[in-house]
């Protein structure tokens, strides 16, 4: 059972109309309706006459809101009446999903064609497939499909060559077609200089982008046999960037585009953009981002900068992301704030306090309440959590022993899977809230009818179900931090043996609690087949473990 990481994607669909602010709203509507779904960003623009829309949520939430708002598009925008500067062939013109966290690029690719396939069929709009989603390789190209834009669209689509992926193949001239696809997540990134010249700054630009600059020969420009000139490519691969003044800021940046993170991600267009303006006489100061970007890219970004100092990178997600904005300057010219600034963070809907956000007392003044949750099964995710952390210092504190120099890599990897595992557990602890709640729900459910007494018996099968998983992964998760705390008390710094001793005693109680709440939620179960299994697999851990404990323990004692 998976329930760590929700699989989220961005949307940005780009709308023909960017003047009349009536008509974005409607359109912009219609996305907000959609529950589990974030409007981030919504950026008209009056010379193309043209609107950029941002929104994440889950997958199936997103295809949804995504087609509801073309749908409302092709009601509002005439394209027969449409004039704008920047090229377009659609009222809804271009559509692509973008795989943010939890999801990979195909999977993405999948719902591009689920949303392709529905908006062809049932608003009549030709749908095109671009980027990693397209299914012919001509087509991957934005530009390419919208070559002759909509003026050229009515002859364009009877060419057999140029059918539509789903829709007609008929021209629509009030709604044109669309253009819908999956693509990789573009950072807007900027780099500050310490100086004011542009050319200087475009000078470290060429170094860095992919494309890099034209190559010359004593000041001439060196041509190929065709008499074309010959490239020197730059050292960042799906890197775009260019030299520019900000008279806002009196200094020279490189403004660079990042059109693949995982090819080149931020810490190295960063890290490289250094390098060069520094073999060029002048110095980074700092650097921008604009609009958001995934937490990934600041975590990784993190751990790089806390790997070259050679210390541990298993400490806290805060303090990974406090390092990676700190090393890249990223509040030089304005704060940085991550919880407006990474996706996640944003789309955290904390309406509801989680109980992990609440501080020791409170936590304390819950649990001890009339209320029934949080319970002995949050207690025990708890509970575990802190062995997890109590291993991890050890490997935090081993790593900066002095004399212990050599193994610092060592105890920073034992370090990083206890946090991931304190993590995991701590989302556990509001988790087991949440089933509790849900068997509650179920049986609040109406009992009038038949009907309804069987979809309220079969709610509370499904709450009761998993309500007795949860527990189940407790144990499994506590269980995977004795290698950590086992290691610890063998290898780790010899001041703290008794801190890593605790936890293995934390563990032991967490998945003796869990073990607990496995056999009296199974209890209510009625497929007893189910019921049975899942509690044999309890024991068989609850074994496990305390095996593993009482072994840790000799070692402990043996070791003092």
């Amino acid at each position: 059972m998976h329930i760590m990481q929700k699989q989220i994607i961005e949307c940005v669909p780009n709308f023909s109309e960017g003047v009349d602010m009536h008509i974005i709203k409607q359109i912009t509507n219609e996305i907000e309706k959609i529950e589990g779904v974030k409007l981030l960003d919504v950026d008209p623009g009056k010379a193309t006459n043209r609107t950029v829309v941002t929104f994440v949520g889950e997958p199936q939430a997103v295809i949804d809101a995504a087609f509801q708002a073309i749908k409302m598009a092709a009601e509002l925008i005439d394209m027969s009446k449409h004039k704008g500067e920047h090229p377009r062939m659609g009222a809804t013109d271009v559509c692509p999903l973008i795989p943010i966290s939890g999801i990979t690029m195909e999977e993405t690719v999948a719902y591009a064609k689920q949303l392709g396939k529905r908006v062809g069929e049932a608003l009549l709009i030709p749908v095109y497939l671009y980027e990693s989603a397209a299914q012919k390789p001509e087509r991957q190209n934005l530009a390419t499909i919208r070559s002759g834009e909509y003026e050229g669209f009515a002859d364009k689509i009877k060419d057999p060559n140029w059918a539509p992926d789903f829709g007609p193949a008929v021209f629509n001239e009030k709604s044109g077609a669309t253009v819908i696809g999956a693509r990789d997540f573009l950072v807007a990134y900027n780099v500050n200089l310490n100086t004011t010249s542009t050319r200087r700054a475009n000078s470290v630009a060429f170094d860095l982008r992919e494309n890099g600059r034209v190559k010359e020969l004593h000041g001439k420009k060196v041509l190929d046999e065709n008499g074309v000139e010959v490239r020197e490519p730059g050292l960042l691969k799906s890197v775009k960037a260019i030299g520019w003044f900000i008279e806002e800021y009196g200094i020279a940046q490189i403004s660079m585009n990042l059109t693949n993170i995982s090819i080149t991600p931020l810490h190295i267009a960063f890290d490289t953009a250094v390098e060069r303006a520094h073999a060029r006489g002048m110095r980074v100061t700092g650097s921008e981002l604009v609009g958001l970007l995934p937490l990934k890219s600041m975590l990784d970004a993190g751990k790089y900068f806390l790997q070259k100092q050679r210390r541990s990178i298993g400490i806290s997600e805060e303090e990974i992301i406090r390092i990676a904005i700190k090393s890249m300057g990223l509040d030089e010219l304005s704060p940085f704030d991550p919880k407006k600034k990474i996706i996640e963070y944003v789309m955290d809907d904390n309406a509801s306090k989680k109980l992990i956000d609440m501080n020791l007392v409170e936590f304390a003044n819950e649990t001890a309440s009339e209320s029934p949750a949080p319970g002995g099964g949050s207690i025990s995710a708890y509970v575990a959590s802190l062995g997890a952390s109590l291993g991890t210092m050890v490997a935090n504190l081993s790593s900066h022993k002095k004399g212990w120099d050599e193994q610092w890599d060592v105890f920073s990897n034992w370090a990083a899977k206890g946090q991931q595992l304190k993590d995991d557990l701590l989302k556990l602890v509001d988790e087991d809230t949440k089933a509790f709640s849900k068997i509650m729900n179920a049986f609040s459910l109406p009992k009038n009818t038949v009907e309804e007494k069987a979809a309220r018996s079969a709610a509370i099968q499904s709450a009761t179900l998993y309500a007795t998983e949860i527990p189940l992964l407790t144990m499994k998760k506590s269980i995977a931090c004795y290698p950590l705390i086992r290691e610890m008390v063998n290898i780790g710094n010899p001041n703290s043996l008794s801190d890593a001793a605790v936890g293995a005693l934390c563990i032991r109680a967490a998945v003796y609690g869990a073990y607990l709440n496995v056999k009296i939620n199974a209890s209510g179960l009625k497929d007893r087949v189910v019921a049975d299994a899942m509690v044999a697999e309890a024991t068989v851990l609850l074994a496990k473990s305390n095996a593993e404990e009482a072994d840790i323990l000799r070692i402990t004692e043996e070791k003092m």
